[in-house]
């Protein structure tokens, strides 16, 4: 059956509050036929989703004339057995109208969860296989958003709007054919109060969607500012710079205007409630005014007048509603858009057609460099405007940060790079386990040009520490499991033990179930290196990448990370980038890195008697270090 007025009212308010610019929007062409694709499993729960809305809406339409029966019928000839089954009748019906709206609900609830499932578990598959480029330019928030508000809206295009309108369209024509049947004059001048509603609410809708946006936008700081100030990197900036009061009062000042507006939706809310309240009211009064008067008079019977009564509480909540049901169906159509704009989006690192298992040699697998060159991916490459919260990507293409790289790591060697902050050695180690893809050139690893093999199979190869280690907020366990799902307890206490980090984990009332907090901030910045070093071993990669994973430590914390990279190392091919010189005078080769280019080459000692700028830097970092040693650097 149809609502009653009173929640009418609240669904019509909570129609017009919605944001009206997007019915200016253009979709693209192709929406409307993808969005079958996606309920396309879900057609025959619809058909049947659908024909229930029907018999509801054509159950809610006959109630009235029972009431006009009972009464014209039964009540006024006296015939008691009339009016004994038709109220049975209404009993049945009203069963009838319950099985209707549990099986309603089921299948809304079937289909919508259904559609969040398949659509969540879509974008998420898709963003996570995005490149890291894409992560780097995005906002984090506005990505979420697009997994849950906007998975919720395209899901509510199935259940509620879709439902709603077909189901008001249909109670509107089935309420107006039979008010006109039984009345046309009562019935046009009941429908004369309708602009006395509509009209002032699409006037107030601009005002109502305009509070909605801010209220939005203002929780959405609110949730910024409490998770940059709630997590421990940001909580600790507070407590070393922030000021309490300021914080509290920005903070209050945002809150009170959330409240204010709060405030002034309520009173909206109940205008609209009181309005629609007050037009049912005045109608009533018109039909039983112009009604009892035609009823007296011989023209029409009493039932006939309880009947048009009570069509018009199933009359003018539908109506409105579809007069702002433009706004509803964008609103809908363009979640979707915003979801698909998400899938189209093609991850700039994927697997190339027919790439094959990279399968390193039994010797151990090389790393070569021929002749590359780099640049960063522009904006338009590997982004969205909207989900970095701009008009329009920068169409700026970056400037190359590699010319002409080439060098070969052969098996079981350690190669050192080296140079200047921002000579790029780090984008060298990011392009082993195609984080980013070369734009000249070639990356080989075991022989193979890494963008002809499987992603997983390179990943499965290449392992990496990088010099921010980051954990998950979870267990030791689940944190060294990341890297490989089939671990066993015995290989995690051998990769921690060979990592020097294995007596600590003992040493923790819950062992491996301890939970290491939010980036890992309850252990120290040497106990998580090792720890990422452990989990690093428990992959078991033919090949090691180390960027700067003993930099920021201190000597004591240095000293036990370079004895579980010992370990690490050992019989495996490494590329190590190195921010203290010292711990890398052993390594088989070092790379001077200058301006994206390979300036020098060699072992510590010959590049020190060669003096150019790895004796530089060696001597600049020496002396920094240990004023009293220069001279012997």
């Amino acid at each position: 059956m149809s609502p009653p007025a009173g929640r009418n009212a609240w669904t019509t308010m909570s129609s017009f509050q919605r944001d009206r610019s997007v019915t200016r929007q253009k979709l693209r062409p192709g929406t409307i036929r993808r969005i079958a694709g996606f309920a396309r499993p879900y057609r025959r729960l619809l058909l049947a989703f659908l024909l229930v809305v029907v018999l509801d809406a054509a159950l809610g339409t006959t109630l009235p004339l029972i009431y006009k029966a009972i009464i014209d019928d039964g009540i006024t000839r006296g015939r008691v057995g009339v009016v004994e089954v038709l109220a049975g009748v209404l009993a049945v019906l009203a069963l009838v109208d319950a099985g209707l709206s549990l099986l309603s609900r089921w299948l809304s609830v079937r289909i919508g969860e259904g559609l969040i499932f398949d659509m969540r578990s879509r974008v998420f598959d898709h963003v996570q296989r995005q490149p890291l480029a894409f992560f780097s330019r995005t906002q984090t928030g506005a990505l979420i958003t697009r997994l849950n508000n906007d998975v919720l809206g395209a899901q509510s295009a199935f259940t509620n709007t879709l439902s709603a309108v077909l189901s008001n369209i249909l109670t509107v024509g089935f309420v107006l054919a039979a008010m006109f049947t039984l009345s046309w004059q009562v019935t046009l001048i009941a429908l004369i109060l309708v602009p006395v509603f509509v009209v002032p609410a699409k006037k107030l809708a601009p005002r109502l969607a305009s509070l909605t946006r801010e209220s939005y936008g203002l929780n959405a700081e609110m949730n910024t500012t409490m998770t940059e100030r709630f997590n421990v990197a940001g909580a600790q900036l507070a407590k070393l710079y922030g000021d309490p009061a300021r914080e509290a009062t920005a903070f209050r000042r945002q809150a009170g205007r959330v409240r204010d507006i709060g405030v002034t939706q309520a009173m909206y809310g109940r205008v609209f409630f009181a309005s629609m309240t007050l037009v049912a009211a005045l109608a009533t009064a018109v039909v039983y005014g112009l009604g009892g008067r035609y009823a007296a008079e011989g023209h029409i019977a009493v039932g006939t007048i309880v009947a048009l009564t009570a069509y018009l509480t199933r009359l003018y909540g539908p109506l409105t509603q579809l007069s702002n049901v433009h706004v509803d169906v964008m609103t809908a159509l363009v979640s979707f858009e915003r979801v698909f704009e998400v899938l189209d989006l093609e991850p700039a690192i994927a697997d190339r057609p027919g790439a094959v298992a990279l399968a390193p040699p039994a010797g151990g697998a090389s790393i070569e460099f021929d002749h590359v060159g780099f640049r960063y991916p522009a904006a338009s490459e590997v982004s969205l405007a909207s989900l970095e919260s701009v008009a329009v990507l920068d169409p700026r293409v970056p400037a190359p940060v590699l010319h002409d790289v080439t060098f070969r790591v052969e098996p079981g060697e350690l190669v050192a790079l080296v140079g200047p902050s921002g000579a790029g050695k780090t984008t060298i180690s990011q392009l082993v386990p195609r984080i980013y893809d070369a734009v000249d050139g070639t990356v080989r690893v075991g022989g193979q040009d890494v963008r002809d093999v499987t992603i997983a199979s390179l990943r499965a190869t290449v392992g990496v520490v990088t010099q921010d280690a980051h954990m998950f907020h979870d267990t030791i366990r689940a944190n060294l499991g990341y890297a490989r799902a089939d671990a066993t307890d015995e290989l995690m206490w051998a990769a921690l033990d060979a990592a020097q980090i294995g007596a600590l984990v003992r040493s923790l009332p819950d062992g491996l179930d301890t939970v290491v907090g939010e980036r890992g901030y309850r252990l120290s910045g040497g106990e998580k290196q090792r720890l990422a070093i452990a989990r690093l071993l428990v992959k078991e990669p033919s090949v090691v990448v180390l960027d700067e994973a003993t930099a920021h430590l201190d000597s004591e914390s240095e000293a036990a990370v370079q004895r579980a990279l010992a370990a690490a190392l050992t019989g495996r091919t490494a590329l190590v980038i190195a921010h203290r010189l010292s711990t890398i005078r052993d390594a088989d080769r070092i790379l001077v890195i200058e301006d994206g280019r390979v300036v020098e080459e060699g072992r510590h000692a010959a590049l020190l008697d060669r003096g150019g700028l790895y004796a530089e830097l060696y001597r600049t970092q020496f002396a920094a270090e240990s004023p009293a040693g220069v001279a012997a650097a």
